[in-house]
């Protein structure tokens, strides 16, 4: 059982009742990427948030800013891509729209955020957050068939992402340190799931529990 989501049964070239091409000798194997999409988003998360959660200086951004392009990005968004090739309609969905996330966040900070009027800074940051807080919902309603671990994860990154947006439109530093609070959570939890991943491929079976809540 993934920690992400329910993996698919093959069985005599069928997945649950639909046919499937059968690979031929030689064929390119695809591996499991949601351990380095996890790792991408966990390192990444954590990073930010303990700029957010005030534990480290702002002034550490620009490094944070670099690992949000290449690793929580980059190798996010091409993990998501890889999950679609095999199957994984949630975590493709999942991965590649957070991948899309960090990156937007780095073109922002980078390119772009320069250009709004000081005042509207922050209401633009907001109105990004507030965006990606809908669909770390709509991703939270679509979790419920995968373990316990990832529904925590969710609302607790759902959480996060509000407060932070809330902070951000309305200059709220209270609601930026709590979602940094909560983000660091968020960081943990996804380590976790990366650690179960990799522990599952590595030793065969199940290390680390995510307590799976899909029946069939």
């Amino acid at each position: 059982m993934s920690a992400v989501t329910e993996k698919p049964v093959y069985t005599n070239g069928k997945v649950e009742g639909h046919e499937l091409p059968v690979a031929k000798e030689g064929a390119l194997v695809w591996g499991n990427t949601a351990p380095l999409a996890l790792a991408g988003f966990a390192v990444t998360t954590f990073m930010l948030s303990m700029v957010n959660a005030k534990f480290v200086n702002a002034g550490v951004e620009p490094v944070v800013f670099g690992v949000a392009l290449m690793f929580g990005g980059i190798a996010q968004f091409i993990a998501g891509i890889i999950q679609f090739r095999i199957g994984n309609v949630f975590g493709g969905v999942l991965f590649s729209s957070f991948g899309a996330f960090w990156m937007s966040l780095f073109a922002i900070a980078q390119w772009f955020l320069k250009d709004v009027p000081a005042a509207q800074v922050g209401h633009a940051l907001g109105l990004f957050l507030y965006a990606f807080g809908i669909l770390a919902f709509v991703m939270l309603v679509a979790s419920f068939r995968t373990n316990l671990v990832v529904v925590v994860a969710l609302v607790v990154l759902t959480t996060a992402i509000f407060l932070l947006a809330a902070g951000d439109y309305g200059a709220h530093t209270t609601l930026t340190h709590w979602g940094g609070y909560l983000g660091l959570a968020t960081a943990a939890l996804a380590g976790y799931l990366c650690c179960a991943e990799v522990c599952e491929a590595s030793y065969g079976r199940a290390i680390l529990p995510v307590w799976p809540l899909a029946k069939s």
